[in-house]
Order: structure tokens, then sequence, then C-alpha cells
């Protein structure tokens, strides 16, 4: 079996529509594909009824955290979407989105840099806007080569000089949130230092201690040597460990597929969460 369990599509900063990332994850050979955008469920309905046959969907979502001022993202699988203290916070993170955009555009616009908010809304359409959509606009107007090009303290990092923070989970009530709401939680790319800060090892421990579920090592923001690190981690902790490409369509390089998670931790995965189960495609 071939388990992709991180892809974002148009409901947040994927270029796939939902519909066109679960044809694409089958086309790739992949035979379980997980639709995780960020805080939000809204592209589930339109990728379970286009899900081809012989690919199974892992519905789930990529919740922004903050922990000690670092940002960091979990994974939430097979959670029940309705359940309402998590839908609340999902709701809360999303609606700070856009005055967290126009912000970040305002400064921008103050460095001297002749991107537009219109643009901006164009580019994310339906979608969860945030920093991706704001660094396409980047690139498009040639101010960066790449969207990982913006992500630096001269642009849109954290703490960078056109960044500004929104709304985030504290990771500890997330994983609360998570388990109360049936599902597993999976710390995203843990140690992906390109990104920027990250926070310690002794932190993810911690979140262990409070029900953290696995850690994600197989990742194109890991170095093999940062795998290998995580996995000694992981088996200390007594976590699962996943594999991931956190495929973004034509915004990343990333493929579907690129790192792929183990058949006996997916079905682990699938053992412990109660809020939902997965969905067999019937040919969409």
């Amino acid at each position: 079996m071939r388990i992709d369990l991180h892809t974002h599509s148009t409901a947040s900063d994927g270029t796939d529509t939902p519909a066109e990332l679960v044809r694409n994850a089958a086309a790739q050979g992949l035979d379980v594909v997980a639709l995780t955008d960020h805080d939000t469920v809204g592209g589930y309905a339109e990728a379970t009824k286009a899900l081809p046959s012989g690919l199974t969907l892992i519905t789930g979502a990529e919740l922004s955290c903050r922990l000690n001022g670092i940002s960091l993202h979990m994974l939430a699988y097979l959670f029940d979407p309705a359940e309402p203290e998590l839908a609340r916070e999902r709701e809360l993170v999303r609606d700070d989105r856009v005055p967290r955009a126009r912000a970040m555009v305002a400064k921008l616009r103050e460095l001297d840099v002749p991107i537009t908010w219109e643009r901006v809304a164009e580019i994310a359409g339906d979608g969860a806007v945030g920093r991706p959509h704001i660094a396409t606009a980047l690139v498009e107007l040639g101010v960066v080569e790449s969207v990982s090009d913006a992500f630096t303290q001269d642009w849109l990092a954290d703490g960078g000089r056109a960044h500004v923070e929104k709304h985030e989970l504290d990771p500890f009530e997330a994983i609360r949130l998570i388990k109360g709401a049936g599902g597993v939680a999976v710390f995203a790319h843990p140690l992906a230092v390109k990104r920027g800060q990250c926070v310690p090892e002794s932190a993810i421990g911690e979140l262990a201690a409070a029900g953290l579920d696995g850690i994600e090592v197989d990742h194109m923001d890991h170095a093999e040597d940062t795998r290998a690190r995580l996995r000694g981690l992981a088996a200390e902790l007594g976590v699962l460990t996943t594999g991931s490409s956190d495929y973004h369509g034509s915004r990343k390089t990333c493929r579907l597929g690129e790192y792929t998670t183990d058949p006996e931790v997916y079905g682990e995965i699938v053992r412990r969460a109660t809020g939902a189960f997965p969905v067999p495609g019937t040919g969409g």
C-alpha cells in the first residue's frame, strides 16, 4: 500500500481542487490519501464525491498552533467535523486569516511592493487565505523567484518584515480538542528548521505525555539525519511515525506520494480514531 497522509487543496492553500487532488492521487498510484487543509474541512464533500475506485480518503486538517512564541502545525485525522469545540476553534483561526492577510499586504506595500489585496484574494479564491497566496503574488511580481523564497526574514517568515501573527491554538489544547472529537493527533514536520524556529525536542516529549499520537518524520523539509533523530525520539516516546508529501499542487515542488506512511502505522491510526472512518472510493 502507498499511503500519503498530508495534502492540501484549494480549500486552503493548494492549487488542486479537492476533486483534482483525489484524481491525481489515484493517478500517482496511491492507495490512501489524507486531505489535511489548513484549519478547514471545506474540501471533504467534493473530495468524497470525486473519489476514484481503489483510493481511500482519510479526512483531516492541519491545525495552526503556537507554543512559547513558536509556530507549529498539528495534523488531525479522522475527527468528527461537527464536534462543536474543535469546530469553534477552527472557525476562530479561519476568521482571523483575512484581517491577518490584509495586514501583511499593507506591510508589503509599506516596503514598496506593489501588491494588492484584490490580487491576493483572487489567488486564494474560495480557499482559506494564507501566506502561500501572498507568496504567489510576490512571485508574480518578480519580488522573489519561488514561493519558498518568500518565507524568509526579508518577507513572510515568522518575525519577518511583513509577517503578522494570527490566532493559533495552544498545541496541548489542540491535542485535547482532537482527541475529544475522536481524532488522532500527529505533529507535522516538527524539525523543519528551514521554515524557521522549531520547538525543542523536550516539548515534543511533553506533547507526547499529553496524548500526542505521532510525529511526521519523512517529509521534504527534514534532512536524512533529522529523520533518524526523529525516529529515535519517537521510539523513546512510544509514538507513531508517519511520512507524507505535504502536497500543495504547483505551489510547491513536492509530489504526491513523495514520502509515504507504513501500512501498519496507518492501520493503527484508523484503529485509534472514533470520530470518523476512512472513505472508500466508489468510482467518483
